[in-house]
């Protein structure tokens, strides 16, 4: 599992990211953004959804009281944040398994929180906050495994 290493200077550096790794997802894909607050993980999001042509930049909004927002696309997207959970049962009250189902691209925010019970097979994009405008944003694809939980 090779990692890819960029560093942006702005919000729009790290939007256009979003657009240009957007060109490497294919459904079905799960993408956790992992990160502290304020890292930029809804703004690289921006660029992602973007850049699927599943929805505009000024529409993405993190979904942190709503916890799911879809993207009807083609591809379909979800865009989930995680923030506000802190057990298990309360992520299985979300229906995520519908989600690795179908034709879709899940993205999901604080993934970290539950990556136990999150399909093991995914790209892993993490966010390092360097300072007021800089950020390390590491890419990692882990292709071993079916697309299903990592664990029951």
């Amino acid at each position: 599992m090779e990692a890819e290493t960029f560093e942006t200077r702005s919000g729009e550096e790290t939007t256009d990211l979003g657009r240009r790794l957007a060109k490497t997802l294919q459904a079905p894909e799960l993408v956790l953004l992992t990160g502290d607050l304020g890292a930029g993980k809804t703004t690289l999001t921006k660029g992602l959804i973007s850049g699927l042509g599943a929805g505009e930049e000024e529409e993405v909004l993190s979904p942190t009281f709503s916890l799911i927002h879809e993207y009807p696309g083609p591809p379909k997207v979800y865009h989930i944040d995680l923030y506000r959970l802190d057990r298990v049962p309360e992520l299985d009250t979300l229906g995520l398994d519908d989600l690795w189902d179908g034709d879709a691209i899940v993205m999901i925010e604080w993934g970290e929180k539950f990556a136990e019970q999150l399909p093991a097979r995914r790209t892993e994009i993490h966010f390092e906050y360097l300072d007021d405008d800089r950020r390390r944003i590491e890419v990692r694809r882990r292709s071993s495994g079916e697309f299903q939980p990592a664990s029951g």
